[in-house]
């Protein structure tokens, strides 16, 4: 893999301002976009006002612990536009989420919100190896989907050549990467190892294309998925961070040259880490929820958005600004099995230890009587299809998660191909325990 270390001038001043500047620059910026939720938003007039709270009361960053929390039911209790701090007019974008779960959430952007999106994506291209004039292929989903709009108006911003082919389509992925030569891709992790399969299908060596970096986002992997994506092309696979609500991708980026956890673009995003259950902010270094506060966006400011993503923040490195540790998986994506925590990501980490493995899996949850069960359904790799290859594959799987993890589970081991596979974000886990 080449060296896609910044060269002298490639960075932004605030990038590598010190942390006495950010911290300034935080201030002002927060009590603007309190002063501005409170006197446009009508959510968040009455939501300060019901906890006594009012914007003149933030005198230091420290002050924003007193201000409450903002959850995603309130998105979803507001439906469609009732958080919205600026007249229907001046919206030129809605995003929503998939609602799959009830209401959608909804999000809106003003024209300055929108070029803000693209700065920051743009400064996470340029930050993961991305350079004006590099071509793009962007295979996030376009749509409602902040993803693929988002990827595509950030690498605009940075010069680059977009090609929009968005997700799915694998095999006319294969061929536009081969005969377009993009250097960048943009795709979620597991809809890349997807893409790595068909290339193997269609006999090209992965390790020969023009892809020097990928940038996965939208759902949490591990770093023995980097190396697998790593090895497998001979490029560089760095993570993107963003939810909708907050403003979409390019909140936070890993730098190419440590690929030390992703900076968080603080002059645009102020994060805190909390205790999931008690709600309290937790100091640097601690593991717990991450909190974001947004400080320029204007159609929708965001006050303390729980994201339900566990993490720790760190000091700065490739840049000052701080960084978060690589996400292991979401307060609510947890499974308590038996009494134990187990989150996808660590099953995941245990399946790619397993050559006789292809890295595609689903977790289903069963319950007999008042015991609750759990079957890894994997994939068996081209290599190792055979009924004692599967055998061993499977016994070696169940060590590793009940050694590491700390729970007995019952592995299938199916043929290569039979997991289900998705364009956009992985179903990881299926529930069929009764509800209720």
């Amino acid at each position: 893999m080449e060296d896609l270390s910044p060269r002298p001038g490639d960075l932004e001043p605030i990038e590598t301002a010190s942390r006495d500047e950010i911290s300034a620059l935080q201030l002002t910026r927060l009590k603007t976009t309190l002063a501005h939720a409170y006197a446009n938003s009508p959510f968040y007039r009455a939501k300060f006002d019901a906890h006594g709270v009012h914007p003149d009361d933030l005198k230091t960053l420290a002050d924003l612990s007193k201000f409450p929390f903002t959850v995603k039911t309130d998105l979803r209790d507001t439906y469609p536009f009732g958080m919205f701090a600026v007249p229907q007019k001046d919206i030129v974008r809605i995003h929503a989420s998939s609602g799959t779960t009830g209401k959608p959430t909804v999000v809106g952007y003003t024209k300055k919100d929108i070029d803000t999106w693209a700065g920051v994506v743009a400064r996470s291209i340029r930050a993961s190896g991305g350079r004006p004039g590099d071509i793009v292929h962007v295979a996030y989903g376009y749509g409602l989907f902040t993803g693929g709009l988002g990827a595509h108006y950030g690498a605009e911003k940075l010069g680059c050549t977009v090609v929009p082919i968005s997700g799915g389509m694998t095999e006319r992925q294969i061929t536009l990467i081969e005969d377009f030569k993009p250097r960048i891709i943009m795709v979620t992790p597991s809809y890349m190892l997807s893409i790595l399969d068909e290339f193997r299908r269609a006999g090209i060596d992965p390790r020969e294309t023009s892809l020097a970096v990928g940038i996965f986002g939208a759902e949490p992997w591990t770093n023995a998925m980097r190396q697998e994506i790593e090895q497998a092309f001979d490029m560089h696979a760095v993570d993107i961070y963003g939810l909708s609500e907050v403003m979409g991708p390019g909140v936070a980026n890993e730098c190419v040259e440590t690929k030390d956890g992703l900076h968080i673009w603080e002059d645009h995003f102020y994060p805190e880490i909390i205790d999931p259950v008690t709600g309290e902010v937790l100091p640097d270094g601690s593991e717990g929820e991450l909190v974001f506060t947004s400080l320029t966006k204007e159609a929708l400011p965001i006050i303390r958005y729980r994201t339900r993503d566990l993490t720790r923040l760190l000091p700065g490195t490739a840049r000052s600004m701080r960084r978060m540790e690589k996400i292991t998986g979401r307060s609510d994506d947890m499974i308590i099995l038996r009494g134990v925590n187990v989150f996808p990501t660590q099953v995941e980490e245990q399946i790619l230890k397993c050559k006789g493995l292809a890295p595609h899996f689903q977790i289903e949850l069963t319950r007999s009587g008042r015991m609750d069960a759990m079957t890894v359904k994997v994939e068996a790799a081209l290599d190792h299809t055979s009924s004692e290859a599967r055998a061993h594959a499977a016994k070696e799987l169940a060590h590793h998660i009940k050694s590491v993890i700390g729970v007995s589970t019952r592995i299938d081991v199916g043929d290569p191909g039979s997991v289900e596979r998705s364009a956009g974000k992985a179903r990881r886990v299926i529930d069929n325990r009764p509800k209720g």
